[in-house]
């Protein structure tokens, strides 16, 4: 009977560590992009995991032992900030990625550099480094061997590099699968190389904050599936380019803080993928509102057209924009009434009217003033006058006694309890915020969202 009772129990002991087993054994194999087994522990080709050692030490420096640390990068011992991908057995590395982002992210050193091992990491598909290239170390980005990642790499970004200087090199323009070109804050100058119009698959353009010079090149245009271009922060100048029309998926322009010309092109009211329309602190783009046509921008969220030169009226059928939330118009030259329909924009979360020669009443209701609080200025508009209301004036502006009247205290000369002029302004400075927004402007958004949330 013991003996019975014994091989019962081995039974299931036996099939347990039968299925240890199989279980450990499955583990120990995969398969890779192509669906082929491979071991837990793949190989590195020697020649891609010395390309890999020296690309880093370029850019942490000599001192780090890349080999003696990370025998299997890919593997058992992988590098903070690289990712690596299975193809045919063999590892390779897709993601190198530099920059004091977590506290064990591999950082630049002070004379950080561009190996030409990067280049042979053949199946590179994104480059990043942030806050890799400081003033004291003035470095360029290497104006050639970029076609050999033409075939793989979709993602290159580099954030916040004063001392990445120089010229942004036509060669990026055969980089053929690229999706996201991202150069932030560094001190690039010079002229936005025309050849990056003809990087068909980019998504996301953004060459904000630099010292780019020039004007906005007509070829961008044919980057028929870009989804977001932003080139604000620079000093571009010349016309806003017609061909950018065809940008048709467009959901971003951002063109904030140049010396653009040429008037507000008429043809962003046939882009209807467009959200957000960011032309602010362009002092000499000059020109007029579009009196017709804005009932098209069916998709746009946010117009800032503040400090850009802008004179004659505020068009009626701007009120016809059914998702705006954020207009900005301040800091121009628009004369005669505000169209009392815009308070009756079903989205809108913040207006800016101040800074302007508007005149007559302003035939808003309270509720729309207490709705928007500090997200609504009129105020330094000398001939504008609000009328009376139980909820009073907005602030800055005088209740008019007389439709016929002038108002009855000039703007100009309005104080605040405290004997300072009110004063806030939507100029969009440089700033780290989604688009880039700041002061009043940013709290404007953030009380919008916020409403819609709850």
């Amino acid at each position: 009977m013991r003996r019975a009772r014994g091989g019962r129990l081995l039974l299931p002991l036996a099939a347990l560590f039968l299925a240890l087993l199989l279980i450990s054994g499955c583990a120990a194999e995969g398969e890779d992009d192509e669906g082929t087994p491979v071991a837990a522990e793949a190989p590195m080709e020697d020649k891609e995991k010395a390309a890999l050692y020296a690309a880093i030490g370029g850019f942490v420096g000599k001192a780090w032992n890349g080999s003696g640390l990370f025998p299997d990068p890919c593997g058992q011992t992988p590098i903070q900030g690289v990712s690596c991908d299975l193809l045919n057995g063999l590892w390779y590395p897709t993601v190198v990625s530099i920059g004091p982002v977590l506290d064990n992210s591999l950082q630049c050193a002070p004379d950080a550099r561009f190996s030409p091992q990067l280049f042979d990491l053949r199946r590179l598909k994104s480059l990043t480094f942030y806050a890799c290239f400081p003033a004291t170390n003035p470095t360029a980005i290497p104006a050639t061997n970029w076609d050999k990642l033409s075939g793989t790499l979709e993602t290159l970004e580099f954030r916040s590099n004063p001392g990445l200087a120089g010229a942004i090199p036509a060669s990026l323009g055969r980089l053929a699968s690229l999706q996201s070109l991202v150069l932030v804050d560094n001190n690039l100058t010079g002229a936005v190389p025309p050849e990056l119009g003809g990087l068909a698959k980019l998504r996301r353009l953004v060459l904000s904050g630099n010292g780019l010079s020039g004007p906005v090149p007509a070829t961008l245009g044919g980057l028929k599936g870009l989804l977001k271009m932003d080139l604000s922060n620079n000093r571009l100048d010349g016309r806003i380019p017609p061909e950018l029309a065809g940008l048709e998926s467009l959901t971003l322009l951002d063109l904030r803080n140049n010396s653009l010309t040429g008037g507000l092109p008429e043809f962003v009211l046939g882009m209807p993928a467009l959200q957000d329309l960011l032309l602010s602190s362009n002092p000499l783009l000059g020109g007029t509102l579009m009196p017709h046509g804005w009932e098209k921008m069916a998709s746009l969220a946010s117009l800032d057209l503040s400090n850009v030169g802008l004179a004659g009226a505020i068009p009626e059928s701007m009120a016809a924009m059914p998702r705006l939330r954020f207009l900005a118009l301040d800091h121009n030259r628009l004369s005669g009434a505000v169209p009392a329909k815009l308070a009756a924009l079903p989205s809108i979360g913040a207006m800016y009217l101040n800074g302007n020669n508007l005149t007559g009443v302003l035939e808003f209701s309270a509720r729309f003033y207490r709705r928007m609080g500090s997200r609504f200025a009129s105020w330094d508009n000398p001939g504008l006058c609000a009328a009376e209301t139980a909820g009073g004036a907005p602030t800055g502006v005088a209740v008019c006694k007389d439709a016929h009247d002038p108002p009855r205290v000039g703007v100009r000369d309005r104080v605040d309890g405290a004997g300072g002029k009110p004063e806030a302004s939507s100029s969009l400075p440089t700033s780290s915020s989604p688009f880039g927004l700041s002061g009043r402007k940013v709290a404007g958004l953030w009380c919008l969202a916020m409403v819609m949330v709850l």
